[in-house]
């Protein structure tokens, strides 16, 4: 018999690849968020953010993987991808999610201030919307979490110390 496929296992698997993203966007000095697109097993786009390198306020995560998954797969329906990121997506990157019929999204951390996935609003399960996404949270929410944290926290004191 051979063994089944565990989807909270492949989760964890996935959003580890997605807070390697988050990292080298850490290192770039970009806020260290991560995604990742995936068909089945194969991950077919990889990003992080990249707001302050390519100055554009739509480089986020989501935005850079839905772009590239599009491009390799020479569609804009993901209908088969799931898609992971480090943190709840915004209302923009919710957005293009439902607009390119992703199925499945599954995010480490929530967002209090501008999750676009039922923190502050609930764009990627709208009844309204033409299109629902299967929604998983709090997958290796800690990590998630500790990373922007940290990221945040290490920029005010080096603002502390620049003032000073």
């Amino acid at each position: 018999m051979t063994a089944r496929p565990d989807p909270l296992n492949d989760d964890d698997r996935f959003m580890n690849i997605a807070l390697e993203e988050a990292r080298i966007a850490a290192y770039a000095g970009e806020v260290p968020i991560g995604a990742v697109a995936v068909i089945g097993s194969e991950v077919i786009a990889r990003g992080h953010n990249l707001r302050e390198t390519l100055n554009d306020p739509t480089a986020h995560a989501e935005m850079i993987v839905i772009r590239e998954a599009s491009v390799k797969l020479e569609q804009w329906r993901l209908t088969d991808v799931t898609l992971y990121v480090t943190i709840e997506p915004c209302a923009m990157c919710a957005g293009a999610i439902v607009l390119a019929r992703v199925p499945r999204v599954v995010f480490g951390a929530r967002d209090p201030k501008a999750g676009g996935g039922g923190s502050v609003f609930q764009i990627l399960q709208e009844p309204a919307l033409n299109h629902r996404v299967e929604l998983a949270s709090g997958i290796k929410e800690d990590i998630c979490s500790n990373i922007l944290k940290d990221f945040f926290g290490n920029r005010r004191d080096r603002d502390k110390v620049e003032i000073n």
